[in-house]
């Protein structure tokens, strides 16, 4: 009885095994990071922002972004949340193609239905506070410019040398 269990675990065990590596070699073909983010909806930052604006009626403005943080290519997704508008969001990733862990997220949406976050409070040059926090693999700044909640997330492993300090000045630039 010992045996044919054996035996039984092991079939089942060449078939996973099998299986995972054809799974494996099908998805390593190459396909560029453009097809990649195309793939999950996202296309030009310009395109998303402009139908975000229309949306909603408003200009956003983006922040300037220091040279210490290098980044290839730029994408944007605009989501509408037709069924219940809570979730309508303007979402912006900043990637480097070579270097993976360089990833910039700036998720806008309206203070209509903006998130609460706790976390460490900072000042903001207009008088306003955001909050810096991580969670994951993520740091985030969250803050409140022109009727609108912004909401920064940086990839650890690539920020490691990112302070709350430069987020706050990120926003501070908008």
């Amino acid at each position: 009885m010992v045996k044919i269990v054996c035996n039984i675990l092991f079939i089942i065990s060449c078939i996973f095994i099998f299986t995972f590596s054809v799974n494996v070699y099908a998805n390593t073909q190459s396909s560029s990071l453009v097809d990649k983010y195309s793939e999950g909806g996202y296309k030009s930052l310009d395109s998303a922002v402009h139908a975000f604006e229309k949306y909603y009626k408003t200009e956003v403005k983006l922040p300037t972004i220091p040279s210490t943080i290098s980044f290839t290519h730029k994408f944007g997704k605009f989501y509408v949340d037709s069924e219940y508008n809570l979730n309508t969001t303007l979402n912006l990733i900043f990637v480097n193609e070579h270097i993976k862990e360089n990833i910039f997220k700036i998720d806008i949406r309206s203070l209509k239905h903006k998130l609460d976050f706790e976390g460490e409070s900072y000042p903001l040059k207009d008088g306003s506070k955001g909050v810096y926090f991580e969670h994951q693999i993520y740091k985030f700044f969250v803050f409140e410019k022109n009727n609108l909640q912004y909401m920064f997330g940086i990839h650890k492993k690539g920020a490691d040398s990112i302070k709350p300090e430069l987020l706050v000045e990120m926003a501070n630039s908008i």
